[in-house]
């Protein structure tokens, strides 16, 4: 295997993560329709649409969240949990890397949770209804009750506020609220009167109560002139009041014209939706609907319900103007009650409303964008244009488990050679389709039970899926002139089945030679299942480009041969890049080698296509997951469940290396590309295993040169992208990681630090050659080489000593006196280690003694304060102290026996030379070791 080291990936970085955005409750999006407030697990997270990331995640109690609403400013977010406390927190502006904490938390705001939450048109009042029948109006800024609504006969289903911007002939506006609750009644409250009524101890009573709905009200909406409210409920029924009759009666009886008893609202219009409503909505006046531009006496609202459509309805004329996404046919009441809508929202923004301080009869709305999203029971979030009445983005809220994965480029792309999608199968019969560029998904169905595998054609214009249903579908792009969007650029249809197999199907491989300048042009197609054969497919009349026609004009593959090929399930195909051979892996520990045999259609004779077994790859002690050939050498490399990667040639099908490092089952192996290399393959593999890992092999030296941890589960998928420079793992976390290779500015970036250290050193040998011996510590310091340090602090106790120097001279004293905090503590630290050892403990005892004498106790107390956080500081100088103190004692307890021994030879020479005057200094041998005594005291 050729191929320059030097080149080899070793370095990877996260350049994208597809991680849970929804999995179930309620979900907010902030005035402006850039972000959505969406909860995951017992969290609400804040997602930048247009980016695709998280933007913020707000900390919770670690209850699950049972309502949220955004005010209408976009500045708080106030949520409540199932401990019924209520939480308020502050919207940030600006990515936030650590979670945001709520600015307010009221611990018991209800006796009961709450399920339905609405903030006022100027962001001043909170209304919150919970499930003993309770509402409940907030003031938001300081956090306390202002009204207590009680009345209903159950858990409150629908808030809505009326605060209309026009009045009817009324002098100020009146704030009303609007409530909806089990007992099937609808209650409007004037919160004036009842706050009167509160003053002066009287219980609150509605101002009307609405009787029309024989079901639950799950929706209430008043358009912004205060007159009309709409009212949607399970009774697959909606209801248009207008509210303005009684305000006419209430005026009429000021002036005396009538003595009447003053009557409610008056029922306008019963429309019937022929589907039970979870959620309804007005839309303004001003907004073009299909292309038709709004009256000004025009009544349109939306409602969204069982059958996962969102429907635009002419109020006043009781028609459907349109339909907002497909009514697909389910194949179980299961798929039937994921597809139902949840809730809906229609996004507006109000940019002159501030407060209620200066809000005013003349105060127009302005809508930022004219989209209706609608939150699905399947944890799907479909973003639906008004204008052109199409799916203009959808979130994947939660993958569960990813099983597959496969790049995708789609023919309308610019770029040639970047893959533009990536197709994911997960525990669903959907499949999910992603933008690499974006948090835009679309779902594909077509299979009726789960899909197991993906596998992408030559061009990567056309793939295939298999599934539990014992089918194969092949999908390709859908042409110019259907009818679907994807971003801008166009979306999968399904153009081809291939059914024949008695079990499950779990492996996939299209034939590898493409057409002339990289034509997609398809084949055959190998498909393997748990009944133990592979099938090999004809697929020259299967079309490349797709009408997203309906399912009878799908074409039916042909079926070529049938081979029984392994005695247990069959996980894994692939084939060679010559479309010369097929590798197939089994639950049976094996991997085998057929020679294909391929011969097109003709005008005489019809396709023909048969396996021959050429070789069997044994060495596997237990079942190979995954196969998959070199592009340029003939090898093949094999992953299994006994943790290996293993390596075979295709001459002698003998095991040629065996890649050790996994902890757990190998589940999938890439070639990844190494630049220089011919065609961009060869030296390297990627596995991915059950324990949660992704490792980039060097095949030429059986070594692991990178690990990627991004996963908390068994990773099923891994795809490589057509430029070689992007890896994609998915795993059972319904996490998928982008691995962007980043070697060369990893490279780059340490010849830089290389060069950098290159001239600082020959800066300290400048500085120790010029004396300027603070420059040369503090640069030694801050290049962290205690090293270099060492032989500093050596060389000059060597040398000549000066008069009254502790470290020998007296402008290194000076330095260790004014020593940085930073520094001096860095010092400690290698006066320590080098203390540990007796070559090095002499040159550790001077500057321990110059520490100890130069500098007060307290500096160094407060030296390990600055560098140091909370207690930590406290606990590093203790456990500096306590590393220094038993090898001092030891090296004091050494000393104190040589001289006590030297006494003895002196002792013996004078015996031995008759009493010979050995004039011994015996006070030079002795050493100062008073900074032990110190740091004992």
């Amino acid at each position: 295997m050729s191929g320059s080291r030097s080149k080899t990936k070793t370095a990877f970085k996260k350049s994208r993560v597809i991680a849970p955005l929804y999995t179930g409750g309620p979900v907010a999006v902030t005035p402006d329709g850039q972000r959505l407030v969406t909860c995951v697990g017992e969290e609400a997270i804040l997602t930048d649409i247009e980016q695709g990331e998280e933007f913020a995640r707000f900390v919770g109690d670690t209850e699950s969240i049972t309502a949220l609403c955004v005010t209408p400013s976009g500045n708080t977010l106030i949520q409540f949990t199932s401990s019924m406390s209520m939480r308020i927190y502050d919207l940030p502006s600006s990515h936030q890397s650590k979670p945001v904490h709520p600015t307010r938390v009221v611990a018991r705001a209800h006796d009961a949770p709450v399920h339905v939450c609405r903030a006022d048109p100027t962001s001043t009042y909170l209304a919150s209804g919970a499930a003993d029948g309770t509402v409940k109006v907030w003031d938001i800024a300081r956090g306390f009750v202002t009204h207590v609504l009680r009345g209903h006969g159950g858990v409150v289903s629908a808030l809505a506020f009326n605060f209309p911007r026009m009045g009817l002939g009324l002098e100020e506006p009146v704030l009303k609220l609007v409530t909806a609750s089990v007992d099937t009644k609808v209650r409007v409250w004037d919160l004036a009167r009842s706050a009167e009524a509160a003053r002066s101890g009287k219980s609150a009573k509605p101002e009307a109560v609405l009787e029309g709905h024989v079901s639950v009200p799950r929706g209430l909406d008043v358009s912004e002139d205060g007159r009309w409210l709409i009212s949607g409920g399970r009774d697959a029924v909606v209801l248009v009041w207008d509210l303005g009759e009684s305000k006419r009666k209430a005026k009429d009886k000021k002036v005396g014209k009538g003595k009447e008893k003053e009557q409610g609202p008056v029922l306008a219009k019963t429309i019937t939706t022929l589907e039970r409503v979870e959620a309804v909505g007005l839309i303004g006046e001003d907004e073009d609907v299909q292309g038709a531009s709004g009256r000004k006496d025009s009544l349109r609202f939306f409602t969204a319900g069982e059958k996962g459509v969102v429907k635009i309805w002419d109020g006043k004329q009781g028609s459907v103007l349109c339909t907002l996404g497909e009514e697909r046919i389910t194949s179980s009441e299961d798929h039937e009650e994921q597809r139902q809508i949840l809730n809906a929202m229609y996004v507006l923004s109000l940019f002159n409303i501030l407060s209620s301080a200066n809000f005013d009869m003349t105060t127009s709305y302005v809508p930022s964008t004219s989209t209706v999203i609608s939150i699905h029971a399947d944890q799907n979030i479909l973003f639906h244009s008004l204008r052109t009445a199409s799916l203009s983005r959808q979130l994947i809220g939660f993958n569960d488990e990813i099983i597959d994965a496969a790049f995708l480029h789609s023919p309308s792309s610019s770029s040639s050679s970047s893959s533009t999608h990536l197709a994911l199968a997960t525990n669903s019969s959907l499949i999910r389709l992603y933008s690499t560029s974006s948090l835009d998904a679309r779902l594909l169905a077509g299979h009726t039970d789960i899909v197991l595998c993906l596998a992408s054609s030559s061009g990567s214009q056309v793939f295939a899926s298999g599934a539990k249903d014992r089918s194969a579908r092949l999908w390709a792009p859908l042409s110019s002139s259907a009818s679907a969007s994807f971003s801008g650029e166009r979306g999968w249809g399904c153009v081809s089945v291939c059914e024949g197999h008695a079990e499950s199907v779990g492996a996939l491989a299209f034939a590898r030679r493409g057409g002339p300048d990289g034509e997609e042009t398809l084949k055959f197609m190998f498909t393997g299942s748990q009944d133990r054969t592979i099938k090999m497919w004809d697929l020259s009349t299967v079309p490349t480009m797709s009408a997203g026609g309906k399912e009878s004009e799908i074409v039916k593959c042909k079926s070529l041969c049938t081979h029984k090929a392994h005695d247990k399930d069959i996980n894994a195909l692939d084939v060679s890049p010559n479309d010369a051979l097929l590798a197939s892996g089994s639950q049976d520990r094996t991997a085998k080698v057929f020679a294909i045999s391929f011969s097109p259609a003709s005008s005489s004779k019809a396709a023909r296509g048969e396996l021959k077994l050429v070789g069997t790859c044994r060495g596997h002690k237990r079942g190979v997951w995954s196969v998959r050939f070199a592009k340029h050498e003939r090898v093949l490399a094999s992953g299994g469940g006994d943790r290996t990667v293993r390596i075979w040639g295709l001459d002698d099908f003998a095991c040629m290396k065996v890649l050790e490092g996994h902890v757990n089952s190998v589940l999938r192996v890439e070639w990844l590309g190494v630049d220089g290399e011919q065609g961009g393959q060869g030296q390297q593999v990627v596995s991915a295993a059950a324990d949660g890992l992704v490792k980039v092999w060097d095949v030429k030296s059986e070594e692991c040169v990178a690990t990627l941890d991004g996963h908390e589960d068994k990773v099923w998928a891994l795809a490589v992208s057509e430029d070689q420079r992007t890896i994609v793992s998915g795993a059972a976390d319904s996490v998928v990681t982008f691995w962007e290779d980043c070697t060369e500015e990893q490279e780059a970036a340490k010849e830089i630090e290389r060069a950098e250290l290159v001239l600082k050193e020959q800066d300290f040998l400048n500085y120790v050659s010029l004396h300027d011996y603070r420059r040369a510590i503090e640069l030694a310091l801050s290049l962290s080489q205690p090293g270099r340090l060492f032989t500093l602090f050596k060389d000059l106790a060597s040398s000549e000593s000066e008069l009254n120097a502790i470290t020998g001279h007296l402008a290194v004293d000076e330095v260790i006196r004014t020593l940085h905090p930073s520094d001096l503590t860095k010092l400690l630290r290698y006066v320590r280690d080098w203390n540990a050892r007796a070559s090095s403990s002499i040159v550790a005892q001077r500057v321990l003694h110059a520490v100890v004498k130069l500098r007060p106790a307290e500096d160094v107390i407060k030296a390990f304060e600055v560098v140091g956080e909370g207690d930590e500081e406290n606990k590093g100088l203790k456990e500096l102290v306590e590393a220094l103190i038993p090898y001092t004692e030891r090296h004091l307890a050494r000393m104190e026996r040589l001289v006590q021994e030297s006494y003895v030879v002196d002792y013996v020479l004078g015996e031995m030379d008759g009493g010979l005057d050995v004039a011994e200094d015996q006070d030079a041998m002795q050493v100062d070791f008073a900074p032990a005594v110190g740091i004992r005291a």
